[in-house]
């Protein structure tokens, strides 16, 4: 088994293709990837089967990802464009499991208090929420108008309740048939961190990128139907330190023009050897980027954005 540390479905099958030299796609996994513009592209990865289930260690199930580069940078109309294509996924992927007027809950994972954890309730700060009106004014509403709720319940160290017990309750009691859980996420590259995006139809392991998992957020857990949607805000410090190797090795590759040595030493995956010689010391630390406030208040626009 692999230690993939990432909870994205793309990296994780980009790793094992790598490591078991494969051209093509996984047997069991199928993959598609469209340029949406010059900034923004969607690849989706199917799992078919169980063959592809334990080849990448992610559950049956969809997986879309949509990549928005150089997110720091980007202006009103790129995270306007950023949110228009999220919104279209999100609707195609609802459509296949729910109707149109089905009721459904947002759930806003992480501590609002830890920023690059915060993505989760902050986003539901921002959600337009209408059950309430639904259930009590229905005159303001508009007509086909869906019923949504929203909740952020924290984490089991300020709450002392796991996730999942939390959610039991508020579903026997209020009953959507859907439930769409935002998180923030863990990469396996410095790249993606605030610029990625990662709808599933399989759920969620809250923690899992990082070592930390809880009982996970999934149709078989809650007994109704769980879109997971996250964004990358951390990496492991061995990440940092392989990819900065990389970026490193290019610069000297682009003076000295030609170096076998060096090739050798970027073809292959260095995490391994790197998390070996930072664990000892307990120096592979979880990170994250200096600019995280802003990023997170881009992905939060992004993601909570009406269209």
């Amino acid at each position: 088994m692999y230690n993939f540390r990432t909870d994205l479905a793309t990296e994780r099958r980009d790793i094992y293709k790598k490591a078991n030299s494969i051209e093509n796609d996984i047997n069991g996994i199928e993959s598609t990837k469209e340029e949406i513009n010059d900034k923004i592209s969607v690849e989706k990865v199917k799992i078919l089967n169980e063959e592809g289930e334990k080849a990448i260690g992610k559950p049956i199930g969809s997986y879309i990802t949509i990549d928005i580069k150089k997110l720091k940078l980007a202006q009103e109309e790129d995270i306007q464009k950023a949110s228009e294509v999220l919104t279209n996924e999100l609707k195609n992927i609802l459509d296949m499991h729910i109707k149109k007027q089905d009721e459904i809950i947002i759930v806003g994972l992480g501590n609002i208090y830890v920023t690059p954890d915060s993505l989760g309730p902050k986003v539901i700060n921002e959600i337009d929420v209408t059950r309430h009106l639904i259930k009590y004014v229905p005159d303001v509403v508009e007509k086909d108008t869906r019923s949504v709720s929203a909740v952020a319940p924290g984490v089991l160290g300020t709450t002392g309740i796991e996730t999942v017990e939390i959610l039991k309750g508020i579903i026997e009691n209020t009953h959507p048939k859907l439930v769409v859980v935002i998180d923030a996420l863990a990469s396996r590259s410095i790249e993606r961190i605030s610029s990625t995006i990662q709808i599933s139809d399989t759920g969620i392991i809250p923690g899992g990128g990082v070592g930390n998992a809880r009982t996970e957020i999934s149709e078989k857990t809650l007994g109704i139907p769980v879109i997971a949607l996250g964004i990358p805000t951390v990496v492991e410090t061995a990440v940092l330190v392989n990819d900065s190797l990389n970026l490193f090795i290019d610069k000297l590759q682009n003076d000295a023009k030609s170096n076998s040595y060096l090739n050798e030493i970027k073809e292959k995956d260095n995490y391994e050897e790197i998390k070996d010689a930072l664990n000892p010391s307990d120096y592979n630390m979880i990170v994250t980027p200096k600019e995280i406030d802003d990023l997170i208040e881009n992905m939060k626009d992004i993601v909570a954005r009406r269209n």
